[in-house]
């Protein structure tokens, strides 16, 4: 009986040093100490002579069910941590995937506006759009069919920033008040101005459009414009005509 105790305290130690095996050491060194008090009774009756060794199985056994609990305890506790810790990084993914989710549709609502209102972009050219104004096409003229109204549309762009910033797509397009696409008016009176070129740091320049519409659409437009599609996506201004 001591000489098994000793052994199953020394395998319920063992295995329970090894953290990954606690759950299996418990039993060992429960047993240890079952058959070493076992051993420890018989020697005490003058029925054995290896108290010692069952005393030694006694408190290696006990060790051996304090270091598996230990264990026990280690593991629910690294297993909670690391549960928490994989819970905390969804959480912030899903923050940010949220926040980056606002902040788009605070883009896309600020790059919404009416007439008259200013949209910077990100190189640092301010647009303003003015309302649209009454144009008159002379007697040479294309894109305007007879019927329709005919508008101007004037784009300031100034820029704010400190170096000069170049617009590489001038041309805005226009959508009428069902959303369909208004054609661009040409004539040979010179009024129009294509914005392209560079804009030096606190200048300005201003683009005149000129663009026809159908008389049941023609209530209400809205002008779809960027310094440069490659880079900045369009804004848009509208309001009644």
């Amino acid at each position: 009986m001591g000489i098994t105790g000793l052994v199953l305290g020394i395998v319920g130690v063992c295995l329970g040093a090894l953290i990954i095996l606690f759950w299996m050491s418990w039993l060992p060194a429960l047993l240890a100490v079952i058959f070493g008090a076992v051993g420890m009774s018989r020697a005490r009756k003058g029925l054995a002579t290896n108290g010692g060794m069952a005393l030694a199985g006694v408190i290696l056994g006990g060790l051996g069910l304090l270091i598996s609990a230990g264990a026990g305890v280690f593991t629910v506790l690294a297993v909670k941590a690391g549960a928490d810790e994989i819970r905390e990084k969804a959480d912030a993914v899903k923050r940010a995937e949220t926040a980056e989710r606002e902040r788009e549709k605070e883009e896309e609502k600020a790059r919404h506006l009416s007439f008259g209102q200013a949209y910077t972009f990100g190189n640092g050219l301010k647009v303003t759009v003015a309302k649209p104004q009454p144009f008159v096409p002379d007697d040479f003229v294309l894109g305007h069919a007879k019927g329709n109204k005919a508008i101007q549309i004037t784009i300031t762009v100034v820029n704010t920033g400190k170096e000069r910033v170049r617009i590489d797509s001038g041309l805005p397009s226009v959508n009428d008040a069902n959303g369909a696409s208004t054609e661009l008016v040409i004539d040979g009176s010179d009024r129009q101005r294509v914005l392209e070129g560079y804009v030096l740091p606190g200048k300005e320049a201003v683009g005149k459009y000129a663009f026809s519409l159908p008389p049941d659409a023609a209530d209400r437009v809205e002008v779809e414009f960027s310094p440069d599609l490659k880079q900045w996506e369009d804004s848009y201004w509208s309001g009644p005509n």
